[in-house]
């Protein structure tokens, strides 16, 4: 589903205030992970009050609702996606993609030369997604019972 046109759409730093909002959108966007992994997904479990305090995460909210968000750390020789969510009632309408296209900006802006995420290697669907974004497979290594992808993707340099 396209987002419509007339939606506004903007991406805002998280406050420790959003943590409770932070926490209920993410295990709603990775609910639908755990009949297929039989675990909650890492995400699921994290403690939002504290990624707040050690990472940086930014909220997109359209036409005025949370609708999805990432997660990042900023490394030093990349940044790390840590988390992206988006609401399931909001899927489909490319937020995935602009959270990471912000990330992807955030990275250059900081002269980083890659941005890399880790991702459960059931998850077809988002690793898909990551590869047609221009993400590339570095490894894959045994993960609490599964498999974890590692995934990269270099940035323009100036």
């Amino acid at each position: 589903m396209a987002r419509p046109s007339s939606e506004i759409v903007e991406i805002r730093g998280a406050s420790p205030s959003d943590a409770v909002a932070i926490r209920a959108l993410t295990r709603a966007a990775y609910a639908k992970w755990v009949p297929l992994i039989g675990r909650e997904p890492l995400p699921m479990l994290a403690d939002y009050d504290r990624a707040l305090r050690e990472h940086q995460i930014d909220l997109l909210f359209a036409d005025a609702q949370l609708s999805g968000l990432i997660e990042t750390m900023i490394e030093k020789d990349h940044l790390f996606i840590v988390n992206v969510a988006v609401a399931p009632s909001r899927q489909g309408r490319g937020y995935g993609r602009r959270l990471l296209d912000h990330a992807e900006a955030l990275a250059a802006a900081l002269r980083l030369p890659e941005a890399r995420l880790t991702t459960n290697k059931q998850f077809a669907a988002n690793i898909a997604l990551y590869l047609r974004l221009g993400y590339a497979i570095d490894r894959e290594e045994p993960f609490m019972g599964g498999v974890m992808t590692h995934m990269m993707k270099r940035m323009a340099t100036a």
